[in-house]
């Protein structure tokens, strides 16, 4: 058990790295004209994955669940590449990657990266997924996983929806270009 409290923690390690970047990149992002769409369902966020991060190990020491390493070691490998797919679509975003749904104007969509791929939006929400679904099972903490889950699915619908409208607002089609004179 001592070690999956570890791996909780250092996963909270991770999230709190991502508030530093957020931070960061939300001053940035202010100093260019940004605007900040959607900030009602932020609380709800913070509080689902603050209780996430409180409920694996307390359902784990709670419920005695066992350690299962036919499931615990794949969902170590989901686990892992979460967190890849995670700081990919940070890194290619760069500056533009938050927490909160932020709009520079002027900036075209992000078409790199694990966003080059037109079925595949918001990569960085399949992140959020998978790690929902593998920390917790890690140690079969089934009920935190499940619960997580269709919370979070309520939560995405939103945040989803949020992020569209601002990016669809947030992007005019280009203009052609006009001749210079000679």
């Amino acid at each position: 058990m001592i070690w999956y409290g570890l791996l909780v923690a250092a996963v909270a390690a991770e999230r709190v790295a991502e508030l530093v970047v957020a931070r960061r990149n939300e001053r940035w992002s202010a100093a260019r004209g940004a605007t900040v769409a959607g900030q009602g369902h932020y609380p709800a966020m913070v509080a689902l994955h603050t209780g996430l991060l409180i409920a694996c190990p307390v359902e784990v020491w709670l419920a005695d669940r066992p350690f299962v390493p036919a499931l615990a070691w794949p969902m170590l490998v989901v686990l892992a590449a979460s967190q890849a797919l995670r700081w990919w679509c940070i890194r290619t975003l760069g500056p533009r990657w938050n927490t909160r749904v932020i709009i520079v104007p002027g900036l075209p969509l992000v078409t790199g990266g694990p966003y080059r791929w037109r079925w595949l939006r918001h990569p960085n929400y399949v992140a959020v997924v998978a790690e929902g679904v593998a920390l917790p099972l890690v140690h079969t903490a089934w009920v935190t996983a499940a619960v997580f889950t269709v919370l979070n699915a309520a939560l995405l619908t939103v945040r989803v929806r949020c992020e569209n409208r601002a990016l669809t607002a947030s992007t005019t089609p280009a203009t052609p270009a006009t001749s210079l004179p000679a």
